[in-house]
């Protein structure tokens, strides 16, 4: 799949720490309740690769889960989707649009107003406030 920013493996790696290598690039996923410190003003989520603008502060919600959750992206064409059938599992896992860096994954499981859980790995975002 072609995405708008494209590097080389090497370039990533060189650009990323490891954990955000591994999460965005490689699929993986950080332990849970290891990067949800943001600040609690508020504020815009971004690529941690490429600054894509992927979720808004006040879309963001406790779920629990260890992971930073969110309700909606966003824009609608922030995120791309795909099957993800990994670890004996079927879920969908979501990917910056611009990027294709793995974020996390999508569930059906969240409050309203969407009914959606993004369950996103903390390393792959990075937290902007909101200037006042």
């Amino acid at each position: 799949m072609a995405y708008e920013i494209e590097k080389s493996d090497a370039e990533w790696r060189s650009a990323l720490d490891e954990m955000a290598y591994r999460v965005t690039r490689k699929h993986a996923t950080e332990p849970p309740f290891t990067h949800d410190a943001f600040p609690k003003g508020p504020g815009q989520f971004r690529c941690i690769c490429c600054d894509a603008l992927l979720f808004d502060k006040a879309d963001k919600f406790d779920s629990g889960t260890g992971w930073p959750s969110f309700t909606s992206p966003a824009a609608p064409d922030a995120l791309g989707e795909r099957s993800d059938r990994s670890l004996f599992m079927r879920r969908t896992e979501v990917h910056c649009a611009r990027c294709g860096a793995h974020m996390g994954h999508v569930f059906p499981d969240g409050p309203a107003p969407t009914g959606l859980r993004y369950c996103i790995n903390g390393v792959a975002l990075r937290f902007v406030p909101e200037s006042g």
